[in-house]
């Protein structure tokens, strides 16, 4: 039976009325996505047409999912919202602080002991709060949700980017940061700029080695690293119907890479078979009252040109498999000329180690149609060459591939079973020898790929594409390898080819586990202490950041003007920093390390003006903020993408940073800064970011007059006793303007529920 059986009733009851009242303002056909965002408004009593990329809109999410990284900051917030229960169903998973290491049993055993303060910490506000608390070893949060809690037409949140994941079942499930969890658990509506609507039409079949995960790294080619950014993706076609839900997921999970606010699929039979294959036949049954209203209009996919802003059309049957990277997950192979571009490039040929799982690859079709590979080996012959590690996404899954003799094959051709959870896609890889920073390639069915962010290794190029495709090149350990084409030679010398993988979307056993690991919230949480130690180093206890003070923000210090790429794992590292996500303080140690700084080609290497020298970043922000001089940050394009961290916001709020002037945001990230009470600025001419001196004091003028779509102005004092002076645009609109007055969005929370 489904968790939040009577809510999901509740939303498909409304829907035919909701998506009636939506249609006499709209007076058009709908897409998947409108109906389910027309039908999730926070405000019933003014429905209208909105202007997709233009106007705000407050929603009401169905329900909120965290992971334990994100969770500490969220939770801490949320205690200072004066609430004594979550409004919504609300979830928080722990997936993230589990270090890989050398094994699975070896692995949880440390990180139970390592993490028991966070841990007991997450499971009691949990149990307070009426939060469901997934504990260490249950799975990786989107598995967990997309086997639990995902459900078509649904509209979701969640504390890290790839909620998107959700969107194979049907759902708008979009990432946010802590602070817009906080707004939806305390009952306050949830604001987006209603976004901007990519079709993308899915024909033919996919055959041989191509699988769905191809089909995202085609469309990351086509849209790039912030194609997406301000859309929604909706695939539909006869293609889509014939996908897998979880082949869904991989396609809606890696649409964060494209910077798209989330991606779906319509309500189809892969969805209900899914549904009815974990358990939630009575949800498939409530789904399918409604479903002729879980999908587009048949007029918008007949003339997709008209109804959508962009359209895309791939032909599944002749779809190759594809390879993305290194460094970007945008940047995209088809396997035929992968071998040509890896020599070309002069990338390492030879393969340090393969990894297949995480929450994009874990399901059970993935592992089968691996495993089929790894089956083939063993039976010609053949075994990894390279280090090979597996990680299933979820307890469900492990006990079911291990009950169906699966986990025995990987081992068998000499892989490594890791724990359920992130592992080494995040960061949480303790690699041997990656402090030697030698240059190496690896290959992963991740999502994420960036300079060291599997390893820690700047050298290390980690490239993305299918677990099937991932166990090949494994079993060869050479890049150049295509397994369709080329042969091997096994241990008595001969030829040997592999065949084309086979794999079932659902076991025919059925799923089968022990213990999920789920553990219910109290019924009456009121007399659970919450207990924070004043001398712990995990955990810190929030101080709420000052309001403004009604003044221009003058004589600031630029603390670094970042060159190029500075996604979030560049504001606020991952890996060993995890430790620190819940002591603000701690993490702030992190401020930007790995940011490039333009004015020396160096990271964690700025001007501190008071001292004259070059000093990390962190210690230049707390030297202005000792004195009392407000800082900014200066940035490139797309600034802040990559993971929902709110940390990489509240980091330089707490460390004194007052602006932050870009010349383009990744969405999320921007909203942090909005959330956290900071000046989100971008240049009107992104010229004018060459004008930024690093020993210039910058002010920013107009503020009391500040209005939606009133540019401020920003004049730069060089050190020569010139000046420049130039216009920087703004997105705030009359609501987040109150956030920046009151110094954050959670003091006005707290200010309404005293």
């Amino acid at each position: 039976m489904a968790f939040d059986l009577n809510m999901i009733r509740k939303t498909y009851q409304a829907i035919p009325r909701r998506l009636s009242e939506a249609r006499e303002k709209v007076q058009r056909p709908l897409t998947c996505t409108e109906k389910i965002l027309y039908t999730h408004l926070f405000d019933r009593e003014n429905i209208q047409s909105f202007q997709r990329g233009s106007d705000y809109v407050d929603f009401a999410p169905d329900r909120v999912a965290m992971q334990d990284a994100t969770a500490q900051m969220a939770l801490l917030q949320f205690m200072q919202a004066g609430k004594s229960k979550v409004a919504v169903p609300s979830t928080v998973h722990c997936d993230h602080l589990i270090q890989a290491r050398v094994g699975a049993r070896e692995d949880m055993r440390a990180a139970l002991q390592t993490n028991k303060e966070v841990f007991d910490f997450l499971g009691s506000v949990s149990s307070k709060y009426g939060i469901g608390f997934w504990k260490p070893g249950a799975g990786i949060i989107h598995q967990v949700i997309l086997e639990n809690y995902a459900f078509p037409g649904g509209m979701m949140i969640g504390t890290d980017s790839h909620t998107v994941n959700a969107g194979g079942l049907g759902m708008v499930a979009i990432g946010v940061g802590g602070a817009d969890a906080v707004d939806v658990m305390a009952g306050m509506p949830w604001e987006l700029k209603f976004p901007r609507i990519v079709g993308v039409k899915l024909t033919g079949r996919l055959n041989g080695w191509t699988s769905a995960k191809d089909v995202i790294l085609k469309v990351a080619g086509i849209l790039s690293v912030k194609g997406g950014t301000g859309k929604i993706l909706e695939y539909f076609g006869e293609g889509a119907a014939s996908i897998s839900c979880t082949g869904k997921g991989t396609i809606c999970n890696m649409g964060a890479e494209i910077g798209a606010t989330t991606s779906l699929f319509g309500y189809d039979k892969k969805m209900r078979d899914y549904l009815i294959g974990t358990d939630r036949a009575d949800v498939a049954a409530e789904a399918d009252k409604v479903a002729e209203h879980l999908v587009g209009d048949p007029e918008v996919y007949a003339d997709p040109e008209k109804y959508f802003d962009e359209v895309i059309e791939i032909d599944l049957s002749t779809l190759e498999p594809h390879i993305n990277g290194p460094f970007s997950p945008d940047k995209a192979w088809p396997l035929s000329l992968f071998a040509r571009a890896v020599k070309e490039n002069g990338y390492p040929r030879e393969l340090g180690v393969g990894l297949i799982g995480s929450c994009t690859n874990s399901s059970y079709e993935d592992i089968t149609r691996a495993a089929s590979v790894a089956r083939q080996a063993l039976d010609k012959g053949l075994k990894v060459t390279s280090e090979f590690t597996v990680t299933p996404g979820s307890e469900q899954v492990r006990y079911t591939i291990e009950r169906d003799g699966l986990m025995q094959v990987f081992e068998q051709i000499g892989g490594v079973v890791l724990a359920n959870a992130c592992g080494p896609c995040i960061g949480q890889w303790a690699r041997h020898n990656a402090d030697k920073q030698e240059k190496n390639s690896i290959i992963t069915s991740f999502n994420r790929n960036f300079a060291k962010r599997n390893d820690g290794n700047p050298n290390t190029h980690a490239f993305v594409a299918s677990p099937e495709i991932v166990t090949a090149m494994a079993i060869a350990g050479d890049l150049t390898f295509n397994p369709v084409t080329d042969s091997l030679v096994n241990e008595k010398g001969e030829q040997v080819k592999l065949q084309e993988p086979q794999g079932l979307e659902l076991p025919l056993q059925g799923f089968a586990v022990e213990d999920n690991g789920y553990q219910a919230p109290a019924e009456d949480g009121s007399s659970i202490e919450v207990v924070i130690d004043p001398g712990s180093d995990r955990l810190q206890m929030l101080t709420p950041f000052e309001p403004w003070d009604g003044e221009d923000m003058t004589g600031l210090k630029l603390l670094i003007k970042a060159k190029g790429k500075c996604t979030t794992d560049h504001i606020s590292m991952a890996g060993p920093w995890l430790r620190y996500r819940g002591h603000l303080d701690n993490i702030s140690n992190n401020l930007l390390m790995g940011a490039v700084n333009a004015a020396n080609d160096r990271i964690n290497s700025v001007l501190n003006q008071l001292t004259g020298k070059y000093e990390p970043v962190p210690d230049t922000a707390r030297a202005y903020q000792s004195r009392g001089i407000g800082t900014i940050v200066v940035g490139d394009e797309n600034y802040g993408e990559g993971s929902s961290r709110e940390h990489a916001a509240m980091e330089p709020r707490h460390l004194g940073v007052r602006v932050v002037l870009v010349k383009s945001f990744a969405r999320i990230h921007e909203t942090n800064l909005k959330k956290q009470g900071m000046l989100a600025l971008t240049f009107s001419s992104s010229d004018d970011y060459d004008l930024v001196r690093e020993d210039d004091t910058i002010d920013v003028l107009g503020l009391k007059q500040m209005g939606p779509g009133k540019p401020l102005e920003v004049r730069l004092r060089h050190t020569d006793g010139t000046t420049d002076t130039f216009m920087a645009e703004h997105s705030y609109n009359e609501n987040q303007i109150k956030w920046l007055k009151a110094g954050s969005a959670l003091n006005l929370i707290r200010k309404e529920n005293r």
